[in-house]
């Protein structure tokens, strides 16, 4: 029976270190750079767009095309960037548990 309560006790506390975790990630602001710094893209944790900032240069009408595949290129820098962080928190968090490699947690 102790072995239970035990394990109870862990359960408890890795799911209030999930919650911060969580927290922890939701909060976090990554910054997505392309074309050598002339579209700046950041993103919270979520992977919601918070701010683009784009080099002035780039407003000429020859450009978009390459303006808007900038945006994209940027876009996928910052969500790489906090997906990375993302699974270095969790890996710091499940260290030590039997997890299946590749399992995505929160389930």
């Amino acid at each position: 029976m102790r072995d239970i309560m035990g394990m109870m006790g862990k359960v408890k506390e890795m799911q209030a270190k999930m919650e911060k975790m969580q927290a922890e990630i939701a909060a976090l602001e990554v910054d997505g750079v392309s074309g050598g710094g002339l579209v700046t893209v950041r993103l919270d944790g979520k992977g919601t767009l918070k701010s683009l900032k784009i080099d002035p240069s780039l407003f000429k009408e020859d450009d978009v095309e390459i303006l808007e595949d900038l945006i994209v290129a940027a876009h996928k820098d910052a969500k790489d960037k906090a997906e990375a962080v993302q699974a270095e928190k969790t890996r710091e968090l499940t260290a030590g548990l039997p997890i299946p490699p590749g399992m995505k947690l929160p389930f």
